[in-house]
């Protein structure tokens, strides 16, 4: 009977941790179902996004995202950087993309820019309180390679 639990319980953590491998990959396409309604603060109006409960589901979860470094403030800050799903020359600061391409990664270490794609592992917030932020956030993240 003992036996049976254990592999009943590895089973179960495979198949799991199956599964969020394979949705892994997906969280870009996870956090462009999101809309926006116009709301004011005091220097006019504003979009507030409203997310989907497929992105309120991964929030606080650990997640894995690929894309590009995108310089801000006129220069790179290697343990805070933001995270394009798109090139940079169709990002949401510099071309077509839009503010659901883009993430904040706080970094627990910092990395050197590069221009090539990266990967980063961190925790996902939703932020739709402060619009100096950016709408996805993730913290105590690192590099993978």
């Amino acid at each position: 009977m003992k036996l049976k639990q254990t592999l009943l319980v590895l089973t179960l953590l495979f198949s799991t941790s199956i599964a969020w491998a394979q949705s892994s990959p997906n969280v870009w396409r996870d956090l462009s179902e999101v809309t926006y309604k116009i709301g004011e603060d005091d220097f006019g109006e504003l979009y507030i996004p409203v997310f989907s409960s497929k992105i309120k589901g991964i929030e606080g979860k650990v997640v894995e995202a690929d894309g590009y470094i995108i310089p801000f403030e006129g220069m790179f800050k290697p343990e805070h950087i933001i995270l394009s799903s798109l090139p940079l020359a169709e990002c949401f600061f510099c071309g077509s993309g839009g503010p659901e391409t883009v993430m904040e990664v706080m970094l627990k270490s910092p990395i050197k820019y590069t221009s090539k794609r990266v990967k980063v592992r961190g925790k996902l917030t939703l932020n739709d309180k402060d619009p100096e932020k950016l709408m996805y956030i993730l913290v105590d993240a690192v590099l993978l390679d």
